[in-house]
């Protein structure tokens, strides 16, 4: 009777479940990784996805495991690894202090500094270890010139989301998209980067003029930034060399993924687990974000339900429908909608909502027409992140630590910033998007 009723209002079903657990994600009152793996397993039970591996001698299609995305767990997982492992050696510490003392102590100049700096690095890693590395080095800059930390923290969190949007690996949507759409490292350099440079320096700019008269020390002050002592920052010199050179080596192999024909989830895998030769594996896998990585499995699963009934088709459909099939307009909706939506919901959902819909206009279009969709996503959920406070994981890391040192960042402040940016982000990827796809 039950499955009878579930196989006959299957897109009805499988589209409440994964709205419910929207609603459930944006409330925050459990965690998200208990929202994605209890709709799983509700899913699987009404049977949206099978649990039978083998139908008639062959691979069953709607085999609940088919619709996790294994290349971008294993993406994640090795990265956490490689970054975890990487920041034990102090190399990134060292670096900020560095440039610190190269900017010798002037706030306006440091302010700029740190900007650019958490976007480069965000590009490379995920922005929650971006902003927490960086967050510790913020205050003590902030107590010696004696001035306000905010502006720095707000300059430090819009960077980090709109630097991670330059690469296949600086934010999990790009990790989902570049799996989805077959889009490989150089892809995202060749097509991103280039864009994701002038919002970063539009960006900062406006907000080191907007932040100007609050950015004011004494000479004495500023005299001590420009003299950090940075001679142990480094804890162990093989470690940070072994890291360090295994990163890039990792990296490279990104760049060469489509010459080596070896998948972005293989190099990654390959340089963690060399790695983890000289380590303990128990001390690094802690640092694992397994809430991400089961909150990713559990929600492919409950978006592979909306898939199998064949509801993500019907969203495709419309989408066409609506647009008349003009890429332009698909194009503009899909980013604008992402960047808009983003602020509000976590953007990892939303891209996994998303990517599978593009595939189906991509199959009822063409490869060449849903080309441009894929950025136009990307651009869309990565900088539509930086509107709210709760837009982000890096966003809420550094507010709840902002809250800790006594500098709370309200709601409203940082919506008051948020809509500009992401208004100027968006604005400067329409451009892009039109210039460089569709004329």
């Amino acid at each position: 009777m039950l499955s009878t009723f579930v196989s006959s209002h299957s897109v009805a079903i499988s589209a409440g479940l994964l709205i419910l657990a929207y609603i459930f994600i944006a409330l925050e009152r459990i965690p998200k990784v208990t929202i994605a793996l209890l709709g799983a397993a509700i899913t699987i039970i009404l049977g949206l996805v099978s649990q039978t591996k083998m139908l008639n001698g062959a691979i069953n299609p709607h085999y609940f495991i088919n619709f996790i995305d294994f290349n971008v767990i294993f993406l994640l997982v090795s990265m956490m690894i490689i970054v975890s492992i990487t920041t034990r050696s102090g190399v990134f510490n060292w670096i900020a202090n560095e440039l610190l003392k190269f900017t010798k102590g002037h706030p306006i100049k440091v302010l700029f500094t740190l900007g650019i700096f958490t976007a480069a690095i965000s590009a490379f890693l995920d922005n929650v270890t971006t902003v927490i590395l960086i967050m510790p080095i913020t205050f003590v800059i902030a107590k010696k010139l004696d001035i306000d930390p905010i502006p720095y923290l707000l300059t430090e969190i819009f960077a980090s989301n709109i630097g991670g949007t330059a690469t296949l690996i600086g934010d999990p949507p790009n990790i989902i998209i570049g799996s989805a759409g077959g889009l490989s490292f150089m892809d995202f350099i060749k097509e991103l980067t280039p864009v994701v440079c002038v919002i970063l320096l539009a960006v900062v700019g406006i907000l080191t003029f907007i932040f100007r008269n609050k950015l004011k020390s004494s000479e004495e002050k500023m005299k001590e930034i420009a003299q950090i002592d940075n001679t142990h920052t480094i804890t162990d010199k093989n470690l940070m060399l072994r890291s360090t050179i295994v990163l890039l080596l990792v990296i490279i192999g990104f760049m060469l993924h489509d010459k080596l024909h070896v998948e972005t989830s293989v190099v990654a895998m390959l340089g963690a687990s060399f790695l983890l030769i000289f380590e303990k594996p128990t001390d690094i896998l802690r640092d694992v974000e397994w809430n991400t990585i089961f909150f990713f499995i559990g929600l492919f699963i409950i978006i592979g339900g909306l898939e199998a009934s064949g509801g993500i088709r019907l969203m495709a459909e419309w989408i066409l429908k609506v647009t008349q099939g003009s890429q332009a307009a698909t194009s503009m909706i899909i980013l604008w909608a992402s960047g808009i939506i983003s602020g509000i919901i976590d953007n990892i959902p939303y891209t996994a909502t998303m990517a599978p819909m593009i595939v189906e206009i991509e199959k009822a279009m063409s490869a060449d027409y849903a080309y441009p969709l894929w950025w136009a996503l990307s651009l869309g959920a990565c900088l539509g992140g930086n509107m709210t406070i709760i837009g982000a994981a890096a966003n809420v890391i550094v507010s709840e630590n902002a809250i800790k040192e006594g500098h709370p960042i309200s709601f409203m402040r940082f919506l008051k910033y948020g809509v500009l940016v992401v208004a100027i982000s968006l604005t400067i990827s329409t451009a892009y998007i039109y210039l460089r796809f569709l004329t």
